[in-house]
C-alpha cells in the first residue's frame, strides 16, 4: 500500500501531469499522421488500382475486337492472319487470366487466395507471356519466308501449317512453365501471404528467361533485319526494272505553289485572221488562269513511291521491335539479377517492369492491325456494322 501510495503521489505530481499530458498530445500527433498517411495510401492504392483495372479492359476490348473482326471478314482468312489471330487469343489469355489476379496482388501487396491458385497463376502468367512473344516470332518467320521464297512458300503456306507453328510455340511455353511444379513443396499448415516464382534454381531463371526472351529476341533482329533487307531490294529492283515514261496530267491551278515537276500550260489550235488570233490569245490567257499541265517522269514518281514504301516498311519494322524490347527487356534483365543480387529486389520496380511487360499484350493488336490495310478496313466496317445494329 506504501508503494501505491507514493506512486500515486508521484503521478499527481504537477511535473509527471504535465510529462503526461505532453505525451498523450504525441501519441495524438502521431495518430494523426498515421490517419494522414493511411489516407494517402488508401488514395494511392485506389489509382493504382484504377489504372491497372483499364490497362486490362483496354487488353481485353482490342484483342477481342481483333478476333471478332477476322472472323467476320472472309477477306481476312488467310495463314497470315490466322496467326495474327492467334496472338490475339493468347493476348486476351494473358488479359483474362494473368492481368486481374496480377493487379489484385499489387495493389494489396499480400497473397490472399492460397497456394493452389497461386501456381495455376504463375503457370498461366509464365505460359500466357512465353506463348504470346513466340507468337512474335512465328508471324516474323511466317514474312521472312514469304518475301524470301515467295513461290515456293505461297504453295506451303496453309491453315494446315500455320496451325503447326502456333502448336509449336505453346509446346514450347509450356515447356518452360513446368519445371517450377517439380520442387515446389509447401506444407499444408503454412501460411501463403506471397506468390512468386522461386528463384533458388539459377538453372531455371536462365532456362527461362533465354528460352522466353533472349533466344526469341535474338531471332526476331535477325528476321526482320532479313526482312527489311529483301523488301529494299525488290523496291528497289521494281523500280527499275522499266524505262521511265513521260506521264501528263492536268489539274486547276489553285494559290499552292507550283509543283517542282516541269509543267506546261493548254495550248488551243487558232485560226488565221487578227481576230481570231485575239480571241485566242483572250481564250488561251483564261485557260492557263485556270488549267495547268504536269509532265513528270514515271521513273521518278516510281522511286518516290519506292522510298515511301521503304519508309514505312522500316518504321513498322522499328514500331514492333521497339515496343517489345521496350515492353519485355527490362523485366527479364532484372529477373536475371535479381538471384545473383538479392538486395537489389524492390517489389515496387519489379511489380512495374512486370505490367510493362502485360503492357505489350495490349500494343501487339495496334502495330500488328493497323498495319495491314486490308485489316483497317475491315476493322472499320465491323464497327460501323456494329454500331449500326445497336
Amino acid at each position: 500500500m506504501e508503494r501505491y501510495g507514493s506512486e500515486m503521489e508521484r503521478y499527481w505530481e504537477p511535473g509527471n501531469v504535465s510529462s503526461a499530458n505532453y505525451t498523450r498530445q504525441g501519441n495524438f500527433t502521431s495518430r494523426e499522421e498515421e490517419e494522414a498517411a493511411d489516407d494517402g495510401s488508401l488514395a494511392l492504392r485506389s489509382g493504382l488500382a484504377v489504372t491497372l483495372t483499364l490497362i486490362t479492359l483496354a487488353t481485353t476490348l482490342s484483342n477481342a475486337f481483333v478476333i471478332a473482326t477476322i472472323y467476320q471478314s472472309r477477306k481476312l482468312h488467310t495463314p497470315a492472319n490466322f496467326l495474327i489471330a492467334s496472338l490475339a487469343v493468347t493476348d486476351l489469355l494473358v488479359s483474362l487470366l494473368v492481368m486481374p489476379v496480377s493487379a489484385l496482388y499489387t495493389v494489396s501487396r499480400t497473397w490472399t487466395l492460397g497456394q493452389a491458385l497461386c501456381d495455376v497463376w504463375l503457370s498461366s502468367d509464365i505460359t500466357c507471356c512465353t506463348a504470346s512473344i513466340l507468337h512474335l516470332c512465328v508471324i516474323a518467320l511466317d514474312r521472312y519466308w514469304a518475301i524470301t521464297d515467295a513461290v515456293e512458300y505461297s504453295k506451303k503456306r496453309t491453315v494446315a501449317r500455320a496451325a503447326g507453328m502456333i502448336a509449336t510455340a505453346w509446346v514450347i511455353a509450356i515447356s518452360i512453365s513446368l519445371p517450377p511444379f517439380f520442387w515446389r513443396q509447401v506444407k499444408a499448415e503454412e501460411e501463403v501471404t506471397s506468390c512468386n516464382v522461386n528463384t533458388d534454381h539459377i538453372f531455371y531463371t536462365v532456362y527461362s528467361t533465354f528460352g522466353a526472351f533472349y533466344v526469341p529476341t535474338l531471332l526476331l533482329i535477325a528476321l526482320y533485319g532479313r526482312i527489311y533487307v529483301e523488301a529494299r531490294k525488290r523496291i528497289l529492283k521494281q523500280a527499275h526494272r522499266k524505262p521511265g515514261k513521260r506521264l501528263t496530267s492536268a489539274r486547276l491551278i489553285t494559290d499552292s505553289p507550283g509543283s517542282v515537276a516541269s509543267t506546261a500550260s493548254l495550248n488551243y489550235g487558232t485560226n488565221d485572221g487578227a481576230s481570231s488570233s485575239c480571241d485566242a490569245a483572250t481564250s488561251f490567257a483564261h485557260v492557263t488562269q485556270q488549267v495547268q499541265v504536269t509532265v513528270s517522269d514515271a521513273l521518278l514518281e516510281k522511286k518516290r513511291i519506292s522510298a515511301a514504301r521503304e519508309r514505312k516498311a522500316t518504321k513498322t519494322l522499328g514500331i514492333i521491335l521497339g515496343a517489345y524490347i521496350v515492353c519485355w527487356l527490362p523485366f527479364f534483365i532484372y529477373t536475371l539479377l535479381v538471384p545473383v543480387c538479392e538486395s537489389c529486389f524492390h517489389p515496387e520496380l519489379f511489380d512495374i517492369f512486370t505490367w510493362l511487360g502485360y503492357l505489350n499484350s495490349l500494343i501487339n493488336p495496334i502495330i500488328y492491325t493497323m498495319s495491314n490495310e486490308d485489316f483497317k478496313r475491315a476493322f472499320h466496317k465491323f464497327i460501323r456494322f456494329r454500331c449500326c445494329r445497336a
